[in-house]
């Protein structure tokens, strides 16, 4: 599908510098990586188990950042998120693998068709699964973590914010019984595709105000998960805007339900 992508790039998460991205020091315990394949490379940070032991399967997170912290640097998609994870009272609590792969600068998560003008509509997604290098980049690093660490397979769980939200449910989409559990936050997808999702448990966060991808559509995205018998629950944040993603993470309960989840 034709994409709009310097659009795209002027509408969602405005991303900060490198240097803005590392100012939490705690953020270089996520290793530098960079996945290779026939369909090119992707970069990506990993954050180890603490006390990592080999022969112990631990759950895997995939997070998927918005538009503004796509690069080349392997650093700024760590800039929303990555801070949670690194934090002692939850690597203590919830050893795991944490990865946060880093989209190119001209390419998305999942293919779409972005329509700036439309007050209903802004995003429309086809209903057939596309072509994608991203997210064929995206399963083949995957697969490659899941050969060479030692994570279990029932407790693969996959979120994202604005384009990463977008991109969370197009990856489900195309796995569909791959993840435990899924928690896009300001995200849309077309609710044609619910029955692919309902094998997995979902978590959908959005804020009331947003102005760059309307609630409309993770409110949408619920009651069609709903009606296919989905375990699914939706916040909505009121008066918030497009970084409903700063309520999500303050969440008491997020961690606790996600790494509870399993297939």
């Amino acid at each position: 599908m034709k994409r709009i992508i310097l659009l795209f790039i002027s509408v969602l998460t405005i991303g900060l510098s490198t240097t803005q991205a590392q100012e939490n020091p705690r953020l270089k315990l996520y290793e530098k990586a960079v996945f290779k394949s026939k369909n090119g490379s992707l970069p990506y940070r990993i954050l180890m188990p603490q006390n990592y032991n080999p022969n112990v399967q631990y759950p895997l997170v995939i997070f998927l950042h918005g538009s503004g912290e796509r690069g080349t640097d392997n650093a700024l998609q760590l800039k929303h998120g990555g801070e949670l994870f690194v934090r002692d009272s939850v690597r203590a609590k919830y050893p795991a693998f944490v990865v946060f792969p880093q989209c190119a600068p001209d390419r998305t998560w999942s293919e779409m068709n972005y329509n700036p003008e439309s007050k209903e509509n802004r995003f429309t997604f086809s209903n057939k699964i596309e072509e994608s290098k991203e997210q064929e980049l995206l399963e083949e690093l995957i697969t490659y973590l899941q050969k060479n660490l030692s994570i279990r397979k029932s407790k693969i769980y996959i979120g994202g914010l604005s384009l990463g939200g977008i991109g969370t449910f197009e990856l489900v989409r195309r796995n569909p019984k791959l993840f435990a559990a899924a928690f896009p936050i300001c995200g849309a997808a077309d609710p044609s595709i619910a029955k692919k999702l309902k094998h997995t448990n979902w978590w959908i966060f959005h804020g009331e105000d947003d102005d760059v991808v309307y609630a409309k559509y993770s409110i949408d995205m619920n009651e069609a998960l709903t009606k296919v018998k989905a375990s699914v629950k939706l916040s909505i944040y009121p008066e918030v805007m497009h970084d409903s993603w700063t309520n999500t993470f303050a969440e008491p309960t997020l961690l606790s339900w996600l790494f509870s989840q399993q297939l």
